[in-house]
């Protein structure tokens, strides 16, 4: 670094997201990570994942609607990266939901989605192809899109050009 300072490294991301009930998230994400969480207490949790490295604690509070997260997600390098994660998400019992060959926040990208109890999407995806140019159309870009419980209670993306594939169960 230029002015001397020591260059710190960072070991792993934190993200701590509210629930309302701690118990119905640990299952959810005990199924979507597939590792038990190394700490849990009254309305508290924390799975210590190593891949991607991320530190992620799960807080009980009360909340009425959704809140102000748009979406989580995990960048793998190939599409066969995001049909295995897909495949695990299954082989838990999550009810995962496809987007192939879309058009999201200025780049093709195909993806699958799950959203915990508390309607927290998470995608997995690779990129394609970035750097789109703007349309005409604006709008707001990768805002998850819910769709019904009966449609495995997953989000797909705001922006996609193309429809969305639900995966047969």
């Amino acid at each position: 670094m230029a002015d001397g300072a020591k260059e710190v490294t960072a070991l792993k991301a934190h993200l701590a997201i509210n629930v309302r009930d701690v118990e119905q998230s640990i299952q959810f994400y005990h199924k979507m990570f597939g590792i038990e969480p190394s700490k849990v207490r009254t309305g508290y949790a924390k799975f210590d994942v190593q891949n991607p490295p991320l530190n992620f604690t799960l807080n009980q509070v009360p909340f009425g609607e959704r809140g102000a997260l748009s979406h989580l997600g995990i960048q793998v390098g190939s599409t066969e990266d995001v049909l295995a994660v897909r495949s695990k998400w299954q082989e838990s019992g999550l009810a995962p939901r496809d987007e192939m060959q879309t058009d999201c926040c200025y780049a093709v990208q195909d993806k699958a989605w799950v959203s915990d109890p508390d309607g927290n999407s998470w995608e997995v995806f690779v990129v394609l192809e970035d750097n789109l140019p703007e349309k005409a159309e604006g709008g707001v870009c990768c805002a998850p899109v819910a769709t019904s419980q009966a449609e495995g209670g997953a989000a797909s993306c705001g922006c996609a050009t193309a429809a969305p594939v639900t995966l047969s169960r």
